[in-house]
């Protein structure tokens, strides 16, 4: 293996065959780890959203829901999750394949036999594919994001490849070919545009009169133009109303809010986004800048070894980023345009895009203290291209140490031959396997099927025709999922709260009418009696949204109230509901509890805690498993329905009938891990399957001897897999 420096490294036949198998073999490790269907956070909505050519939350992200909807009409696999989750390992793995040949190419001016210099690539390909992020949303459509990963790689390799043709060619078509794909990666995610400081640098550094001819200039604004003319399918698609329709961008503006987030309420970059905007606020300080910074910090050690121990982790972490930064250095050395454009790459989706994104303390970093908010989850997928891209430098750190060996053993007497001395120095190329080792259990998601069980566990647990109140992402994106993939209780109305302070939410429930209840779809104890269908949907004369507007946006309450909703008797009292005022969402259930209470069957998920006794409901509520039922008058202890220490009333016959004879998910749950439920921030579904088994045991002990000892089985088994029953070292390691 011997460094030379080729004339002209770039008119070499890129090795696309070879590349191939890189594809080949990153798909083989996907597939083989690929979730079987929905996972949590945001991959049931997205999902469900392909399903129904529907608009997910802003900013709709129409490229990627067109093209998720055609790739789920293939018939790759039965179950129609799984075949939007193999969208994405295919992507990444074509996003694997397009790293190699960019690495394989920079490595030109480095290593000049072609097996060893490919075979690096190879290796450095191998890092970034298997880092614990990468590998882990790869294997299941949670975002957009392994799109936006593949329009990167793809568009710098593309630069690349134009900047090597020589310069009397017609090589500007490249050029224009790369604009139409940034402006249509654009449209599936602004993540894709974070290439675009490379590409400038690259176009900088070979031909900067490009940028000023005008035939070039006008057919990169016409394609440019078409591209970004993907985001015309939000108020098309909206004006239909399809299932998912989040934003209903039915109007310029609406269109508008959806595509600036508005509804997501972004501080500005330059604000402490852990107070208020104004003049009172902080700023985005050194110090707050250096916290986010620690934080990428700390999830690139997680991305090397994230099943073992943190000093693991760390050491780990010093080791790959100590070959990148190797490979670096020898790049620079060896072809300065490339270098340039690289670090301007990594930089970009590094230091600038933390300071971009302005997020609170991490999930999990471990300093808190009054006024430091920490995010609701890991936020680590952000950086997903980082941690692949960092693989190109990896492999060329690589090639430069194999380089070294060789000529150390070169140097002794009598010195093996060259083939051999390259044999001896490939050794190395092990280290590439650590995170194949490191990550195989964490970063799988082989199996797990609990989001789903979830979903369906939950809607079987309600009435036909009921409404039933949801907290936030994780126990409201799988029913939709269910509802609309599989057909799983479609006559359920879904009041999620997070969302119930839209104007266009509320619109919604307005106008759609529940669909009529299937009794051969729903467990047998909803079989022995008829259900008639309701003639109107759920506040269908409550929300106007306009200048009478029976639900402001929120309502002062500076005293506690006591008022009637029909015949249920609340009192309304500022210091139980933590805020001296009432929201929307909260003066929609109200509104929905005083009509409907009695009429129709109304109920919260377990997952919204107290929230329902915070609005004085509590006299009034009943558990059955994993959800509380809204009675019209108070609850009564009796034969079936009992009241249990820290539970409150529970009707103990149906909690059991349905975990035991209804639900698939405690089982599922009840799973053991070898490292635990891996997300942490989502943990909680478990928690509330354990929490019914919990309450099953104590309500059975001394009467069901034999349930209540599956329940306390059940209930031991999903808490060892959270944090509440992990052993201290594997809650150390970061799970």
């Amino acid at each position: 293996m011997t460094e030379t420096s080729p004339r002209a490294p770039g008119l070499e036949a890129a090795p696309y065959l070879w590349a191939g198998f890189v594809a080949a073999g990153a798909l083989v490790l996907y597939v083989l780890t690929l979730a079987p269907t929905t996972q949590f956070w945001d991959a049931s909505e997205y999902i469900a959203a392909a399903h129904a050519l529907g608009i997910p939350h802003p900013p709709g992200n129409p490229f990627f829901i067109i093209l998720a909807h055609v790739w789920g009409l293939l018939p790759l696999a039965s179950d129609y999750a799984r075949r939007i989750n193999l969208l994405a390992a295919s992507t990444s793995a074509v996003t694997a394949a397009t790293w190699f040949l960019i690495g394989e190419r920079w490595l030109r001016p480095i290593v000049a036999p072609g097996r060893p210099r490919r075979v690096a690539a190879t290796a450095g390909t191998l890092v970034g594919c298997t880092t614990f992020t990468v590998w882990n949303q790869s294997v299941v459509n949670e975002k957009v994001y392994t799109l936006s990963m593949l329009t990167i790689a793809l568009v710098l390799w593309l630069t690349v490849r134009w900047a090597d043709q020589p310069a009397g060619t017609r090589r500007d078509r490249d050029l224009v070919l790369i604009v139409y794909l940034l402006a249509l990666s654009a449209t599936n995610h602004l993540m894709g545009l974070l290439v675009a400081p490379a590409v400038l640098v690259y176009v900088l550094a070979t031909d900067p009169r490009v940028l000023l001819r005008p035939r070039f200039l006008i057919a990169a604004l016409l394609v440019a133009v078409v591209g970004m003319s993907v985001n015309l399918f939000i108020p098309i698609r909206a004006h239909l109303d399809p299932y998912l329709n989040q934003g209903e961008a039915t109007t310029w503006p609406a269109l508008k809010a959806v595509l600036t987030r508005e509804q997501f309420g972004k501080p500005s970059v330059f604000d402490n986004p852990m107070y208020p905007a104004g003049v009172d606020n902080p700023g985005h300080t050194l110090v707050l800048y250096g916290q986010q910074l620690l934080n990428y910090v700390q999830y690139f050690t997680w991305q090397f070894g994230r099943d073992w121990m943190a000093g693991a982790q760390r050491v780990l972490a010093l080791l790959f980023a100590g070959l990148g930064f190797v490979g670096a250095r020898r790049q620079w050395r060896a072809e300065r345009r490339a270098a340039v454009a690289m670090t301007a790459l990594m930089l970009t989706l590094t230091v600038a895009l933390v300071f971009y994104l302005n997020f609170k303390w991490g999930y999990s970093q471990p300093y808190s203290a009054p006024g430091l908010e920490h995010e609701v989850r890991e936020r680590d997928y952000f950086f997903i291209a980082s941690f692949a891209a960092w693989g190109i430098w990896v492999g060329m750190g690589l090639a430069v140490l194999m380089a070294w060996m060789e000529h150390a053993l070169a140097m002794h007497a009598p010195a093996p031959a060259p083939a051999r001395r390259w044999a001896l120095a490939a050794v190395m190329l092990l280290v590439t396997l650590i995170p194949l080792a490191g990550n195989r259990l964490t970063a799988s998601r082989s199996g797990e099927t609990v989001a789903r069980d979830y979903a369906r566990d939950v809607l079987q647990s309600v009435d036909p025709y009921a409404l039933l109140v949801t907290a936030g992402d994780n126990d409201t994106f799988p029913l939709w999922y269910a509802q609309e993939v599989e057909g799983v209780r479609r006559d359920v109305s879904v009041l999620v709260l997070s969302l119930a302070n839209t104007n266009w939410y509320l619109r919604q429930l307005e106008r759609r009418p529940p669909e009529t209840f299937a009794p051969a779809l729903a467990p047998a104890l909803y079989r022995d009696r008829s259900w008639p269908r309701p003639a109107s949907p759920w506040m269908s004369r409550f929300y106007s949204g306009g200048p009478a507007d029976t639900l402001p946006p929120y309502l002062v309450l500076p005293q506690p109230v006591t008022g009637q909703l029909g015949p249920v008797t609340v009192t309304l009292d500022p210091q139980a509901l933590r805020r001296p005022y009432l929201e929307r969402a909260d003066l929609a259930v109200l509104q929905i509890i005083k009509d409907e209470v009695g009429k129709r069957p109304v109920y919260f998920s377990s997952s919204t805690g107290d929230y329902a006794d915070r609005l004085g409901l509590g006299s009034y509520l009943v558990g059955e498993a994993l959800v509380r039922r809204v009675l019209p008058r108070p609850v009564v202890p009796g034969d079936s329905v009992r009241l249990l220490p820290g539970r409150g009333f529970v009707n103990v016959p149906r909690t059991s009938a349905l975990a035991f004879g209804v639900y698939q998910g405690g089982e599922a749950a009840a799973r053991p891990r070898p490292r635990g439920w891996v997300d942490v921030p989502s943990q909680n579904s478990l928690v509330g399957y354990a929490f019914v088994y919990d309450t099953i045991a104590a309500a059975l002990a001394g009467r069901e001897s034999a349930l209540a000892a599956r329940a306390v089985q059940l209930r031991d088994a999903i808490l060892a897999n959270t944090i509440y029953g992990l052993p201290a070292e594997r809650r150390a390691a970061g799970n």
